[in-house]
């Protein structure tokens, strides 16, 4: 049963639930693989880097960014090893987005999608470039010297939709990120914890909608401001 917190910082309450997601090398996933378009070329990702297609790279919704796997194409058994930069695929029942240069290695352009195997070769860091670029982290400003937040623990077990807006490493970044949310949007805030080589990741989601299509009508007001935001479901442990 996964840690619930609820936060009390700065005399605001809001809610933050702590999820513990564990990505050893051992970790597998089965499931659809598809490719970016040629649109998408020069485009910046969730990391900061700029996607292009002769890069080996990829998108996945949850593991660290700088992560290295090896993705197998169950249809041939064909095999790339690729780094993920960039969150995604924004699809449902598909599980990575491969950049061009992988797909053709792993032989499905003709088909545009593969069931494929992912598995870890080397857990990233999670940095990137993301918090060069990240609209969140400029609009708060720098970090004080010293920070003092009040904490009352309780456990909560959320389920339903939010919105997954960010990845971060530093717990006063996602304290104050959370009380901006809670501010602008008036929604709680949710943060999944991903620990990946003994570092842990913050995945700050925003909002318990009971529906999808409420979580989308949300989706669509941080879009605005969170371009690289998408929707995740805490039945699925997102």
């Amino acid at each position: 049963m996964p840690n619930k917190v609820r936060l009390l910082t700065l005399g605001i309450i809001f809610v933050i639930s702590f999820t513990d997601y564990s990505y050893p090398q051992s970790y597998t996933q089965d499931g659809v693989a598809s490719y970016y378009a040629d649109k998408f070329e020069g485009r910046t990702t969730a990391s900061g880097e700029k996607y292009k297609h002769s890069k080996m790279t990829a998108a996945h919704k949850t593991l660290p960014f700088g992560t290295m796997v090896r993705v197998t194409n169950l249809e041939n058994s064909n095999r790339v090893e690729v780094k993920i930069n960039d969150r995604g695929p924004y699809v449902e029942n598909r599980i990575i987005d491969l950049s061009k240069s992988a797909a053709e290695q792993l032989g499905f352009i003709n088909q545009g999608l593969t069931e494929v195997k992912i598995e870890i070769l080397n857990p990233g860091d999670g940095r990137g470039n993301q918090y060069n670029t990240n609209p969140m982290l400029t609009d708060l400003g720098a970090v004080e010297e010293k920070e003092f937040y009040d904490f009352n623990i309780v456990r909560i077990e959320p389920d339903g939709y939010g919105v997954q807006i960010g990845s971060y490493r530093e717990m006063v970044n996602l304290v104050r990120l959370a009380e901006n949310l809670k501010a602008s949007y008036r929604k709680k805030v949710t943060v999944g914890v991903s620990v990946v080589n003994n570092e842990k990741f913050y995945k700050i989601v925003v909002g318990r909608e009971k529906t999808r299509t409420k979580a989308e009508q949300l989706k669509n007001k941080l879009v605005k401001r969170y371009p690289d935001c998408f929707i995740v479901s805490y039945d699925d442990n997102f």
